[in-house]
């Protein structure tokens, strides 16, 4: 990416305050600094982004959500929002560090006990560990009710069996946030939540996924294989895990959409940049109309789906009754936005854009996951539909 600045204006109409602002130059600056300078490389050899780790725990932006008194930042949801994105633009690899933190600590912080808050998050806040979310199974995707990882009652402590796939930064993360059936009769009711370590006995992970996009960022099975948990490990009460896991998802959707709506940015900014440059049949190609007006639907997009976005993280913050709807609206339409504008991006720098000289065939090739994960777009209009049928 050659313009570190943003091609497109803040929208003023969500009126980010001062504060937001501030955030937004200071985790920029960071990202064309630190992160973006490894990007490609993190794609092309499929290595963890660490140097963006590095730089996002010793500035506090690798888990700005965590509460003050567990020694987070304590920031609001737009905040966070506004960190991924700025990350987002220049590496999404290197953007899920923030998101999956928020990911795998939101069901502790919504339903944890103070103990098991105090145990994990100061850790995660430090940037000394990171945690990942493991809700979905092989056989269980879209339909999370019907996962089969079992844990049992024994004695003080519980016994984890069975295997969670999907599971992102999954062998980098020392915490993990498990959804499994803890009474099989109950169906939905009948999950909870744990947090497992990764030196827990019985506690595995599996081979690396080979995968389209967000190749910096490894995505493995996780294995339970008589895993023993102390008993405290438990998020909430029994049978409450998958209302933790729907609430924590409602925090966490516009995130994603703040991922979209990063890479979007960012192919958005190098394609200003080289049609002001190019030169076809003597003109810019910025002179051409047809794709002045490519240009201008690719901004008009990101512009909507970005204050859908903040809108989505404000209601979550204040609890608005329409946080759900909201927050599958933001992240169906970003990541739907993304898609498009990154397979824009290529079209506009041609022949150029195919290759890997250029960053948007990595943005549209990491753009697709957006659409796929933490439900996908279909299941999103699934739960717009029913919030508005209701």
């Amino acid at each position: 990416m050659s313009n570190p600045e943003s091609s497109s204006p803040e929208s003023e109409l969500f009126a980010l305050s001062e504060d937001h602002r501030a955030v937004r130059e200071a985790v920029r600056e960071i990202a064309v600094k630190e992160i973006l300078p490894f990007a490609a490389e993190c794609d092309e050899q499929e290595r963890y982004p660490v140097e963006a780790e590095k730089a996002l725990s010793a500035s506090g932006f690798n888990a700005v959500h965590v509460p003050e008194e567990f020694g987070g930042a304590g920031a609001d949801a737009v905040a966070t929002v506004i960190v991924i994105e700025e990350v987002a633009r220049v590496c999404a690899s290197s953007s899920l560090i923030p998101a999956v933190n928020k990911l795998g600590s939101m069901p502790i912080i919504l339903s944890g006990s103070a103990e098991l808050k105090a145990k994990v998050l100061p850790s995660v806040a430090a940037g000394e560990a990171t945690i990942s979310y493991a809700l979905s199974e092989r056989e269980a995707g879209s339909d999370a009710a019907a996962m089969r990882t079992r844990a049992v009652a024994d004695g003080d402590d519980w016994v984890l069996n069975g295997t969670k796939c999907w599971i992102t930064n999954a062998g980098v993360s020392a915490w993990y946030t498990v959804m499994a059936v803890t009474d099989p009769d109950k169906k939905a009711n009948g999950i909870s939540a744990f947090v497992v370590h990764e030196d827990d006995p019985g506690f595995v992970v599996g081979t690396k996924e080979r995968k389209l996009g967000i190749k910096g960022s490894p995505t493995r099975e996780i294995h339970f294989e008589n895993c023993r948990i102390p008993g405290d490990r438990i998020i909430g009460e029994p049978g409450t895990g998958f209302k933790t896991a729907l609430a924590t998802l409602d925090h966490t959707r516009p995130t994603i959409g703040a991922q979209a709506v990063g890479i979007a940015q960012g192919a958005l900014d190098v394609s200003v940049d080289y049609v002001k440059q190019r030169k076809q049949f003597g003109k810019h190609l910025a002179e051409f109309q047809a794709l002045q007006f490519m240009i201008a639907d690719m901004a008009m997009s990101i512009e909507a789906a970005r204050t859908l976005v903040y809108q989505a993280a404000a209601a979550t913050e204040r609890g608005d009754a329409n946080k759900g709807f909201l927050a599958s609206a933001a992240k169906c339409l970003a990541s739907d936005t993304a898609m498009k504008v990154t397979v824009d991006a290529v079209q506009l720098l041609g022949g150029a854009g195919y290759t890997r000289d250029f960053p948007v065939e990595r943005m549209m090739r990491d753009a697709k996951i957006t659409q796929i994960y933490e439900g996908t777009n279909q299941v999103q209009r699934l739960v717009m539909a029913r919030s508005l049928l209701r």
